[in-house]
């Protein structure tokens, strides 16, 4: 890429903001982080120090009044704050990204992609988890036809947090769009959705589990797609055994990866993309193969069949993506749209917990 790179505005600097999207903006080329809102004292701080060039506002009202100056929004603000934002961005004329959920709703998702359309601005969802080296992995075995046609897919994103940590996403308000459903479920459904296409039904159970917790904290997803794939989809805060990542069976064989993606530990340590980015150690591949585990020399929890080399996992990609799509006509590399279907399953997933019954698209 040639040229001034894209000046880039961030609305939010906490988890999200700090620990996903600064890095891996700064990290894009024809990207240039410019612009970081937060009132938050401790995070302007924590934002001059990690980016010494950058402008730091207190409101996104600073920051649309420099709409002139800049290429770009990425909000990554609380998810109640996402549809205004990114409402209020296209209406300056500036191309978004949204942290995922998108919205609160389907249909306010696709309000916001006919915005865009209508402004011919793009408008990208956030779903980093298409490029988790599991995940990434688990389309070449696909792509190839290792595992003949897929039966079922197990999806687990499971955690052990017996205490609260506050905050809002673990408010019992509605308008904070907190809890586990919409928070992790995004992730697990939006890659069910990619891997195995449209749902036509879906069954869920949503629980809280810990001593003053206020919304969901342990959760399930049963969807039926249309081309007969059925996924178990698990997202827990309180799992004390945590569960393969990936379990997924198919005519031929089965696949079975356990342990999550590196990028986020190593985005969290400070560390930024580069040689190596996202790779893990051959003790943590997963395996192809049929059966249970060999009777000698695994465990029972490596299980059965050969070792597969899990592809290195991409974060950097996502802005790379958004960047060649502002700069060059690149494709959107997550739609509003996308976004939309996979809110159709969450939305329906909180019905089928609410009435006890299964959902049909």
């Amino acid at each position: 890429m040639t040229g001034n790179p894209l000046r880039v505005g961030l609305v939010g600097y906490g988890l999200a903001g700090s620990v996903f999207h600064a890095p891996l903006i700064a990290a894009t080329e024809g990207l240039a982080l410019d612009t970081v809102v937060t009132s938050n004292p401790g995070r302007q701080r924590q934002a001059r120090a990690a980016f010494p060039d950058v402008t730091v506002a207190a409101t996104p009202d600073e920051l649309f009044g420099r709409a002139g100056e800049l290429d770009l929004i990425v909000v990554a603000s609380p998810n109640k704050t996402h549809v205004p934002l990114a409402t209020a961005a296209l209406e300056a004329g500036l191309p978004v990204v949204v942290d995922k959920p998108v919205a609160g709703t389907a249909a306010e998702a696709r309000e916001l992609a006919a915005l865009a359309e209508k402004r011919g601005l793009l408008l990208s969802v956030f779903q980093n988890r298409r490029w988790d080296n599991d995940f990434l992995t688990l389309r070449g075995l696909l792509a190839e036809g290792r595992l003949g046609d897929v039966y079922r897919f197990e999806s687990r994103f499971e955690r052990w947090r017996p205490q609260l940590k506050g905050g809002w996403r673990e408010s019992g308000d509605p308008a904070e769009i907190g809890g586990l459903l919409y928070d992790l479920g995004s992730h697990v459904v939006d890659q069910a959705l990619v891997l195995f296409g449209p749902a036509t039904s879906v069954y869920a159970e949503t629980d809280i589990r810990r001593e003053g917790a206020r919304t969901d904290d342990d959760t399930f997803i049963a969807l039926t797609h249309a081309g007969g794939v059925r996924s178990h989809l698990y997202v827990s805060a309180t799992t004390a055994q945590l569960g393969p990542r990936f379990r997924v069976l198919g005519s031929k064989a089965g696949y079975v990866k356990h342990g999550l993606d590196p990028q986020e530990a190593a985005l969290r340590d400070g560390l930024r993309p580069g040689a190596d980015w996202g790779t893990e150690p051959q003790e943590l591949w997963g395996r192809v193969g049929v059966g249970g585990p060999p009777s000698g020399g695994e465990s029972a929890v490596t299980g059965g069949g050969e070792p597969v080399p899990t592809l290195p996992g991409d974060y950097p990609a996502y802005y790379a993506a958004v960047a060649q799509a502002l700069l060059a006509g690149g494709p959107n590399p997550v739609t509003a749209l996308e976004a939309a279907a996979a809110l159709d399953v969450l939305e329906a997933a909180r019905r089928s917990a609410r009435e006890k019954v299964t959902v049909t698209l």
